[in-house]
């Protein structure tokens, strides 16, 4: 894991461009999310984990750690916004959830979204050597989340559990969900998806394991969860890491769940959808322990 010592190396961080200003107004807008309900019991404070800020949601007696990167297509979102979607997860896992504010595109383009996971959970991995650790994501958290475990997977990191809600895994935009969807998905869209993917990977070569995890080696990823809307132009990216996993032998778990938007465990927390998600990731990782990856 690059720039920490350890036996995988990540591609050098390179310079970005401004963003317009448009994106930063989506930027502003979405610190509403802030203001999401938030679970009794679960405390949110902020702390800095090898350099990066990080909102940190702790339930009363936790039972390990998992790390939740938001969603925001690598160029919108941030922890403080996250927060109350981390402290929902957290009280209904039991586990201590941080949300990094990793590096956003199109200023920091790929690979410093993953420079900056990679050193979260390395410093969380060797901090509390021993204890569960488990990894989550949304939409392009979600692949970052995965890029991640397949990261440390290599490195010898023990990764206990992977936790992806609509994730994007697939930067090559060319799933045929994209086009079956259209008309259902109100929050992504193919247009919405090139352009994101330009700012991100700014000449990379979108098939680059690093940066569209679904072509990495699936056989280092930890144990699964993988949960999807039927109505979501990123429906394919599900399916094709679920088949992925199964062919790879690892285990995993794939629901799909009707007419629900994209992220709608983040966006919509009251909604019995929300609530039955939430309760699929409690019980996923409920009868994992530490170094389950290695099972």
């Amino acid at each position: 894991m690059a720039d920490h010592g350890s036996s995988v190396r990540l591609p050098p961080r390179r310079s970005g461009r401004a963003p317009p200003p448009d994106l930063v107004g989506r930027r502003e807008g979405m610190a509403a999310l802030a203001g999401q309900p938030r679970p009794e019991g679960v405390e949110i404070s902020f702390a800095e984990i090898a350099g990066v800020s990080c909102a940190v949601c702790t339930p009363q007696a936790p039972r390990g750690k998992a790390v939740h990167f938001h969603g925001g297509g690598y160029r919108l979102g941030a922890a403080a916004a996250w927060a109350p979607f981390g402290a929902r997860l957290a009280a209904a896992c039991g586990l201590q959830v941080l949300v990094p504010d990793y590096a956003l595109a199109p200023e920091h383009p790929f690979p410093a979204a993953l420079h900056d996971a990679v050193a979260v959970v390395e410093a969380l991995a060797e901090s509390d050597a021993g204890g569960l650790l488990a990894l989550s994501g949304d939409s392009a958290g979600g692949g970052l989340a995965l890029s991640c475990a397949l990261v440390a997977g290599a490195a010898g990191h023990m990764i206990d559990a992977l936790l992806l809600f609509s994730p994007w895994l697939d930067l090559t935009v060319t799933a045929g969900s994209y086009g079956t969807c259209a008309t259902t998905d109100q929050l992504f869209s193919r247009a919405a998806a090139c352009e994101a993917a330009e700012a991100y990977l700014q000449g990379v070569a979108p098939r680059d394991p690093l940066a569209s995890p679904l072509f990495g080696d699936l056989a280092l990823a930890p144990p699964t969860l993988v949960l999807a809307s039927a109505s979501e132009v990123l429906l394919q990216d599900s399916l094709a890491l679920a088949s992925g996993l199964a062919a790879a032998g690892r285990h995993v778990q794939l629901h799909v769940v009707p007419k629900q938007p994209h992220v709608w465990p983040v966006l919509q927390p009251d909604t019995p959808a929300s609530r039955l998600a939430l309760e699929a990731a409690a019980a996923f990782v409920a009868p994992l322990g530490a170094g389950e990856r290695n099972r």
